[in-house]
């Protein structure tokens, strides 16, 4: 058996998993405040100060914009035309809207002194995917971001759940704007785009397999369909403007539905309330979300026993995020031997704590979000529903981490547009161990250090083993 981390590791660990990476600043109040009261905070975010985190974002001017006035200021190329608008060569609406979103999704993670919260952004942003270069997803992720998951990130799992089931990107991602009744009498006087839809499954298969249940939570495709007939009806209006949710009584089965065994007789758009009160309240759900969470925070394959734990807290608090959290970071695994360096980072994960631990003056360019997609994580471009997953056998190819190796190379020499390393951040080797992997530095990356000047020695610790876990 490994022998207990020691309290430099424990902190270093302990910041790589609540956070996008130690720096020195915060490794000292980790150590001042004990690992309990820092969580305490970081639970808290609405009382944490941000200020050089958002004025950063707010400079991104569309990140306060409604969809219908991105559309307006970056209209397709088709509309732009026809309004004899100058669009600049690629930099159209699409690919302008997006860069936006990816600089202020990474500018948060390097900067925010808000770090769990950005962490569960991300997470939740990857659980409830969707695609941001789908069609009219292209204005609508901005709201979807900024309006259905930063405000539920931790708060109660049902409220997250419903934000996004009325979210009009989501809507639009999964199709379910199109959903109709399949009883032909129900749609008869309907338009005949509307009457050609018919009854929609990806929504209802989604929410139970990928934001609910799980693959193995106990549904049958009796459900899903019975699933997708409670949600007719739960549309969009304007989804190229100023896109709202809309339920549409016209749409609506108004049949009784079985799902999981449940009898839903409400009627109207309350029969999908009931099926998100039905499944957040699922003890399949409980244990599904309580396995992805203590992935993210304990290790790949996470103990059973963490994932009873915040199984049962999940149950008790009826969904809270901050509960399960709490119960997970508490647990005694997540300090246990086996957990530390387990998980290999994300791409942002990656880049993030290099640009933290060197202390880099980060502006957001094209070349630095391009590294991201080069190492396989292009923010909000994950097509699938699954998002971008999260154990490391997902990003250890050779291409990926000859692709790390380069970013870090690129950094620590300074030829990375958008990034400037102060040079007093690199001088102090042994700095840098101690917030990477204190006293636990393998044979061969030692050697290496101990053969490379001084120059050489901080693009090797980025790109050994140790960094790349955390």
């Amino acid at each position: 058996m490994s022998a207990p981390l020691s309290p430099e590791q424990k902190i270093v660990h302990f910041l790589n998993r609540i956070s996008f990476g130690p720096t020195p600043e915060e490794v000292q109040r980790v150590d001042r405040l004990g690992f309990r009261a820092y969580l305490d905070e970081q639970l808290a975010p609405e009382k944490i100060p941000d200020n050089v985190a958002e004025e950063k974002v707010a400079a991104l001017k569309t990140m306060r914009l409604s969809s219908q006035e991105l559309f307006e200021l970056y209209p397709p190329p088709k509309v732009a035309q026809a309004r004899g608008m100058a669009m600049p060569g690629e930099m159209n609406a699409p690919r302008f809207i997006i860069l936006e979103l990816q600089q202020a999704r990474l500018l948060r993670a390097v900067y925010s002194q808000r770090q769990l919260y950005e962490v569960m952004v991300d997470f939740w942003s990857n659980h409830f995917n969707i695609f941001a270069a789908k069609g009219a997803d292209r204005w609508l992720t901005t709201s979807y971001d900024r309006d259905t998951i930063r405000p539920h990130a931790l708060g109660k799992f049902r409220d997250l759940l419903l934000a996004t089931a009325q979210s009009p990107a989501m809507l639009f991602y999964l199709d379910n704007w199109l959903s109709v009744s399949p009883n032909g009498a129900m749609t008869a006087r309907l338009p005949a785009n509307a009457r050609r839809r018919g009854l929609n499954e990806n929504y209802g298969r989604e929410l139970m397999e990928l934001h609910t249940l799980g693959v193995d939570g106990g549904y049958k495709q009796q459900d899903v369909r019975e699933v997708a007939r409670c949600f007719t009806g739960w549309t969009l209006v304007r989804p190229r403007g100023d896109a709202e949710f809309h339920f549409e009584p016209r749409l609506h089965d108004p049949g009784v539905k079985t799902v999981l065994g449940t009898r839903i007789t409400a009627g109207g758009m309350e029969d999908g309330i009931k099926v998100i009160d039905l499944l957040a309240r699922h003890p399949s759900t409980a244990k599904f979300i309580a396995t992805k969470l203590a992935r993210r925070f304990v290790t790949d394959k996470p103990p059973p026993a963490v994932v009873d734990r915040a199984a049962e807290a999940f149950r008790r608090s009826d969904g809270d995020i901050r509960t399960v959290v709490r119960t997970i970071v508490d647990s005694p695994e997540f300090f246990a031997p086996e957990a530390y360096h387990a998980k290999v980072k994300k791409p942002l994960e990656f880049a993030a704590s290099a640009l933290r631990v060197t202390n880099a003056e980060t502006r957001m360019t094209p070349q630095l979000l391009r590294y991201l997609g080069r190492m396989g994580e292009p923010l909000f471009l994950a097509q699938p529903p699954t998002g971008y997953p999260d154990v490391s056998s997902s990003w250890v190819s050779p291409d990926m981490l000859l692709t790390r190796m380069n970013f870090a190379a690129d950094l620590v020499g300074n030829r990375l547009d958008g990034a400037r390393v102060p040079p007093n951040a690199l001088r102090d080797t042994q700095a840098l161990v101690r917030l990477i992997a204190p006293d636990s530095l393998s044979p061969v990356t030692r050697q290496a250090l101990a053969e490379a000047d001084e120059k050489e020695a901080p693009a090797l610790l980025l790109a050994a083993p140790e960094f790349q876990r955390r």
